[in-house]
């Protein structure tokens, strides 16, 4: 509202605001502060308003039980807290006992943790599940990885749970993994808290983490805490819409006690106070009012405007403490409940393939007919457990349901409510919550219903792989080999699996090279099968820069039935379709019959051939529109063969004359490093082509971001490790295909030819 003042001159009266209150209704459109556009699956109401029609006709005890019920998840850049928060939360409403380290170091490890190797590691591989209950209310949490090579996990949580906590090192503040949690989060129109982690460690400044989600995220974000004390002095918070001090009390800081807010902070307090109400006031017309009139909110009309503004996405409240320290997680869990959504205040919208895939919004309500998503499949001790979400209706032991993608009808042998890697049995699970069923063969992303309805969830946003390795089993090939990665496959869409025709070795793709080597550890931990890998293989992809021409006549004539087929058009390049991720299309220009119809189908099929295997280095084709615009048949020699080779010997021919490139996958590697290393991490950066992208000094720790190409990362960590002494640490992610440099694309071709002709000697 810093404008508003600005139009009178400095401070302003409630005559001057009533004067011109509905002048400035029109000025400021409600969608100035938007967290950006909302996924199709979403949208959110406000408790005054809720869901009214389908409430008053709903289970008034069903309506009771979604109010008070939250799914939540806990995403962050890696190492920033996520799982000791989690932790925490889970102590402090008692569904563990005691609290452990993340490490193992104490030989248990964190609950969520439950892998050997995520416990070694220290890092989360695997999404974890759980419930807990906070006085009334029940809360279903995901805790998800924050490693960018685990993104798939984060992606398929955001995707079913209602609300998020994003976590923010006090220190590191926004990082490369924070900013695609953030993306992930705008994708499927998450309303989140954000909670400002570590405030004991050296250098905490949560005040620089809220600007930071201002200006790089984009973020409407204000505290609605302070911090007492910081580094190895914080010890509590002043909440600003209560207007006290809160500390914790007990061993783990079980206890809270309120006091008055001390005396050195009351200043820094009441500028934060206004801040939080000038933010606010740009995004909810109650508090604009009473800004406005220069009066001070209650806490109850706080909570509201903050709950109001959060579902709304134009608006996160921002909170601080110190997980590892047991201090602020219980005023987060409050957080929680008054400003994330339950079920019945978010509309998630199903496709009905009975009508066209029609948008059709689900009423999260018991008594409906079922509708649920497999989310996410894991291989546990009693066969494959699917994780569910339950959109509407009831899902009963023993009851069946109907896979509406296959048309098969299942019965649900065992319901499981998770907890890490426990489970407890349960006869049903409502609509609105998170559970898991055994013994059910699915996909991931399988839409499941009582049969009465053909609907399907939206589909999910899955990353293309960016890296690949030979795998070859040491001694004999046992039968586990394929069932590993058959199971992984199945576990994880980021995961690929092919055997290359020619040199019939197995190929595995993943997002990392740790994204595979976790994949190559189970497999000798879970399966017994141990392997050993090949070189990393980049994605290379092959592209024209330049439209080119075609007029191709395929002849064959060796006795018998002949081959003819000719073929005319144009190959262009095409820009990938945002929308639908598409890079490539085939048009079909020819009039008057010159290529009979059923031949077209054909035609495509040789241009789809053709994409696979790229001329330069074999790699696949992308970036490119193939326009069929003339030709000509036989009456008695033309086939779909002989088209379907003409095709596809017509793209060879016009792709070498259309100024051929190789792209190669470029990654957002982002790195931070003590400041007495920045030199050397920069030569190192370019030396291996890395173009600087930004540059931030915090203090003894700098961060540079530099887009890097894949091709020249390898081997990166020990570089980077041996040039700090061990104090960097590196994050990267796949940020687009560009085209390789001139001397490098000879380079590739002469490599590809010479082991071309190694194989026909």
């Amino acid at each position: 509202m810093s404008f508003v003042r600005s139009l009178f001159g400095g401070r302003m009266n409630a005559a001057a605001f009533r004067s011109t209150a509905s002048q400035l209704s029109q000025t400021v459109p409600s969608s100035t502060f938007s967290l950006g556009p909302m996924h199709l699956c979403r949208r959110f109401q406000s408790t005054e308003a809720g869901d009214v029609t389908q409430a008053d006709q709903a289970d008034p005890k069903d309506v009771e039980r979604l109010r008070k019920l939250r799914n939540i998840g806990i995403s962050a850049h890696i190492d920033s807290g996520k799982t000791t928060c989690t932790e925490r939360i889970l102590f402090y409403t008692g569904r563990i006992k005691e609290i452990h380290d993340v490490r193992g170091r104490d030989g248990v490890g964190a609950k969520m943790d439950s892998m050997d190797l995520e416990r070694e590691k220290g890092i989360t591989i695997q999404s974890a599940a759980t419930y807990a209950s906070w006085g009334d209310n029940n809360i279903n949490i995901i805790d998800t990885p924050g490693h960018v090579d685990f993104t798939i996990e984060v992606e398929r949580a955001l995707r079913v749970l209602d609300g998020a906590v994003l976590i923010l090192c006090a220190v590191s503040g926004v990082q490369s993994q924070t900013m695609t949690v953030d993306r992930q989060m705008r994708r499927y129109g998450v309303p989140r808290i954000s909670f400002i982690n570590k405030m004991d460690r050296a250098g905490a400044n949560p005040f620089r983490v809220i600007e930071q989600l201002r200006q790089k995220l984009k973020l409407p974000a204000a505290a609605i805490q302070i911090p007492i004390g910081a580094e190895d002095q914080f010890k509590g918070v002043v909440d600003l819409t209560k207007w006290k001090a809160l500390y914790n009390d007990g061993e783990f800081g079980e206890k809270i006690i309120e006091k008055d807010i001390p005396a050195d902070l009351v200043e820094l307090a009441t500028q934060k106070r206004h801040e939080l109400i000038e933010q606010l006031a740009n995004v909810d017309d109650e508090i604009a009012d009473i800004y406005l009139l220069e009066d001070i909110p209650t806490h109850q009309q706080f909570t509201d405007a903050i709950r109001r503004a959060t579902l709304d996405l134009k608006f996160t409240p921002v909170m601080v403490g110190s997980a590892f320290k047991n201090l602020g997680v219980q005023p987060l869990l409050d957080a929680v409940v008054n400003f994330l959504p339950d079920p019945t205040q978010v509309t998630n919208t199903a496709l009905d393939i009975a009508q066209d895939e029609k948008p059709v919004n689900l009423a999260p309500y018991s008594a409906n007919p079922f509708v649920g998503l497999a989310f996410k499949l894991e291989e546990g001790r009693y066969g494959q457990l699917t994780y569910m979400r339950i959109y509407q209706g009831t899902l009963k032991r023993g009851g069946f349901i109907t896979n509406t993608k296959t048309g098969k009808k299942i019965k649900v042998p065992r319901l499981v409510r998770m907890h890490a890697a426990d489970m407890e049995d349960v006869e049903e699970l409502g609509a609105g919550e998170i559970g898991a069923m055994f013994g059910v063969d699915c996909a991931s992303g399988d839409t499941f219903t009582d049969g009465t309805l053909k609907y399907t969830m939206t589909s999910m946003f899955v990353p293309e792989p960016v890296i690949s390795l030979s795998l070859v089993p040491k001694g004999r090939e046992s039968p586990n080999f394929s069932k590993a990665l058959n199971r992984f496959q199945k576990e994880d869409p980021t995961f690929r699996v092919h055997v290359d025709n020619e040199s019939k070795e197995t190929i595995i793709s993943g997002m990392g090279e740790l994204h595979l080597q976790i994949y190559v550890e189970r497999m000798k931990r879970e399966y017994g099968v141990e392997c050993t890998t090949g070189k990393p293989q980049v994605a290379f992809r092959e592209t024209i820069t330049q439209p080119a021409k075609f007029n191709y006549t395929h002849k064959k004539q060796s006795g018998g039935a002949g081959q003819f087929a000719r073929v005319v058009g144009q190959l262009q390049p095409m820009e990938r379709d945002e929308e639908t991720g598409k890079d490539h299309a085939f048009e079909n220009n020819v009039v008057g019959g010159n290529i009979p119809t059923n031949f077209i189908p054909a035609c495509e099929k040789g241009f789809v051939d053709a994409l696979e295997k790229g001329p330069l280095i074999g790699h696949p084709v992308n970036g490119i529109r193939m326009t069929l615009e003339d030709g000509a048949a036989h009456a008695v020699d033309s086939s779909e063969m002989a088209f379907r080779i003409a095709t596809r010997a017509a793209f060879n021919e016009a792709f070498a004359k259309g100024r051929p490139s190789i792209l190669e996958p470029i990654m957002n590697v982002s790195i931070t490093a003590p400041v007495e290393f920045q030199g050397s991490v920069i030569g190192g950066l370019n030396k291996r082509k890395g173009t600087i992208v930004d540059t931030d000094v915090q203090e003894d720790f700098f961060t540079v971001i530099a887009d890097v190409p894949l091709n020249d990362m390898f081997g990166y960590s020990t570089e980077l490790r041996s040039s700090t002494q061990g104090k960097g640490e590196f994050s990267m992610e796949y940020k687009e295909h560009q085209p390789v440099q001139t001397h490098v694309q000879e380079q590739l071709i002469q490599e590809y030819k010479k082991k071309e002709a190694a194989k026909h000697k």
